[in-house]
């Protein structure tokens, strides 16, 4: 199976590549911003199936440059999807719990309705609707907090931050599951491969790592594993302003993704000690 990914460089790119042989696709033969060259891209390589797993993901960029997120995250894996249409391969394509309004503490199911409250998550619903009205065969999983040993995210960010400062502020009272990158691309190639010969069971699916907990207590855990001393303080959404609204509630309901390819969530605490190590911060010797 000749797997096609655009992306090369992303969490979830790099996790691909280590996990199968994949034709990887960074900007330099791929642009986003360019969606009929990314269609015409895999007419070229005629792949046996393809995992977009690039995006515009600069949230709050994203409310000064809301037509340009729109392409890339709207209109490109729109293009993709119609091209594995006519190829009749499947189509995955990563978006996110920023689809959802981020009101109440219920987990969100693929079925429920999108409220996007910022430009970035009004791109990526543009996108869900564009693969969805494709007429192939796809699978659009939406995730949250992604993580690993690889490019920018929050493990990485309190690692650098604790250099430096002994207390830090952070947000707890949006609540999420984290999601090991490791994870999320085995779950995708999982995917991908089932839906080539079931594509009946294209649709919507959530993934993300369990338990469900708060971007505080997520520190907590990093500085803990990590034999840091850092402290951390709860700070409210509302006192730490940013351009893009964050959703206070980001729980996603996976249940159909386990029903349908047999994909649990991962405990994202263990995954977080893998990464870790990974990154030198944790001895692979040390006792938990």
């Amino acid at each position: 199976m000749t797997l096609l990914v655009f992306g090369q460089s992303g969490q979830l790119a790099q996790e691909l590549q280590n996990q199968r042989p994949v034709i990887s696709l960074g900007r330099d033969l791929a642009e986003l911003s360019d969606p009929q060259a990314c269609a015409a891209t895999i007419a070229q390589h005629a792949p046996s199936a393809v995992i977009n797993a690039a995006a515009y993901t600069g949230v709050d960029a994203a409310e000064a440059d809301e037509a340009r997120a729109t392409r890339i995250n709207g209109d490109a894996p729109a293009a993709m999807a119609r091209a594995c249409a006519q190829l009749r391969i499947p189509f995955v394509h990563l978006s996110t719990d920023y689809v959802f309004s981020g009101t109440g503490d219920r987990p969100w199911t693929p079925n429920d309705p999108t409220l996007p409250q910022n430009a970035y998550g009004r791109s990526k619903r543009a996108g869900e609707q564009g693969v969805t009205n494709a007429g192939g065969s796809y699978a659009v999983i939406r995730t949250s907090w992604v993580f690993s040993s690889h490019g920018s995210n929050f493990v990485k960010t309190m690692l650098r931050l604790a250099q430096t400062r002994d207390d830090l502020g952070i947000v707890s009272d949006q609540i999420g599951g984290p999601t090991p990158a490791r994870d999320l691309a085995a779950a995708c190639m999982r995917i991908a491969d089932q839906l080539k010969d079931q594509p009946s069971q294209s649709g919507i699916y959530h993934f993300s790592g369990a338990p469900d907990t708060s971007w505080l207590e997520f520190a907590k855990e990093i500085f803990d594993q990590a034999g840091l001393k850092t402290s951390v303080r709860p700070v409210k959404t509302k006192d730490y302003a940013t351009p893009a609204q964050r959703p206070l509630n980001s729980r996603l309901d996976c249940s159909a993704t386990e029903s349908v390819f047999g994909i649990t969530r991962p405990d994202w605490r263990a995954s977080l000690r893998t990464v870790l190590i990974e990154l030198g911060a944790v001895s692979s010797e040390r006792e938990n």
